[in-house]
C-alpha cells in the first residue's frame, strides 16, 4: 500500500532537506517525489498543479495540498500521531516564540544565506549571471544573522534555541539553512562559520538529534558542492590558459 502523504523536494533545497528529515526522525510514512530544480521541474505544467508558487517542498497528503516549508512542518507537528511535543511545543508561549524566530528567519538568515550562495556559487557553476554586489549585500544580512542567532536564542550553555532541552522544527529549518553553506569552499565556509562556535555546537546537536537521517539527507549537498567546484576549477583553468596566451 503506498503511503498517503507524498513529500515532493529536491534535497539541494534547504527546506526540503528539514521536512525530509523530520518525516525520517518522526516515522512518517512518506514518498518522496524529486523534483529536480536544476532541470527546472518546479516550473513545469504538472509540479505547478501541486504548488502554483514552483517552489519546494510540497505535500499532498490525500486530497491536501500544501506549500511553504514552515507551514508544512507545523502540518506535520500537529496531524501526525506520535510527534513529541518539544518539535511544536502544546505550550502556547513556546510555540510563539518559536514562532517569531520562523518568520524572522525567511527575510534574515535565508535572505542571507540563500542569495550570497546563489551569487558566490551556484549562479557561476550554472552559467546564470550573478552579481558580486547581491553577494556582499547578503554577506552583511548573513553575519548579522548568525550573530543575533548566537546573542538572542543560544545564550549561555544552550544546546537549542530559547535554551530548550530538545531541538524544534525552528531548530530543524534553521540548520538546514546553514547548512547550504557546505556547498562554499572549505576556506569560505571556515571564514563565515570559524567566528561562531555556539553555532557550531548548536549545528552538531541538532545533527546528533536526527541521526543517523540529518547525514544521509545531506549527502547531496556535498557532491553539489564537489561537481561545483570541479566546474569552476575548470572554467578558471581555461582561463588562465587563454590570458597566458594574450
Amino acid at each position: 500500500m503506498q503511503p498517503l502523504l507524498k513529500v515532493y523536494a529536491d534535497r539541494r533545497s534547504q527546506p526540503s532537506r528539514a521536512i525530509i528529515i523530520f518525516c525520517r526522525v518522526n516515522r512518517i510514512d512518506f514518498e518522496e517525489v524529486t523534483v529536480d530544480l536544476f532541470k527546472r521541474e518546479h516550473l513545469s505544467p504538472e509540479f505547478k498543479k501541486i504548488n502554483p508558487m514552483g517552489q519546494v517542498p510540497a505535500i499532498v497528503d490525500g486530497r491536501f495540498r500544501l506549500f511553504e516549508s514552515h507551514a508544512i512542518l507545523r502540518y506535520l507537528a500537529t496531524v501526525f500521531p506520535g510527534v513529541a511535543d518539544h518539535w511544536y511545543p502544546a505550550d502556547l508561549f513556546t510555540r510563539a516564540k518559536l514562532e517569531a524566530i520562523l518568520d524572522w528567519h525567511h527575510s534574515n538568515l535565508r535572505r542571507g544565506a540563500a542569495t550570497f550562495i546563489l551569487n558566490t556559487v551556484l549562479a557561476p557553476s550554472l552559467g546564470l549571471p550573478s552579481s558580486p554586489q547581491a553577494a556582499k549585500e547578503a554577506e552583511k544580512v548573513l553575519f548579522r544573522s548568525l550573530r543575533l542567532i548566537e546573542s538572542m536564542w543560544l545564550k549561555g550553555n544552550a544546546k537549542f534555541l530559547l535554551g530548550n532541552p530538545q531541538l524544534s522544527i525552528a531548530d530543524l529549518s534553521l540548520v538546514c539553512e546553514i547548512m547550504q553553506l557546505e556547498v562554499l569552499s572549505d576556506s569560505e565556509r571556515d571564514r563565515i562559520l570559524g567566528p561562531h562556535e555556539k553555532i557550531r555546537c548548536w549545528v552538531q546537536n541538532v545533527k546528533k538529534a536526527t541521526s543517523p537521517h540529518f547525514d544521509e539527507v545531506h549527502e547531496l549537498i556535498l557532491k553539489v558542492k564537489t561537481r561545483t567546484a570541479a566546474k569552476l576549477g575548470s572554467e578558471l583553468s581555461k582561463d588562465l590558459k587563454t590570458a597566458s596566451k594574450l
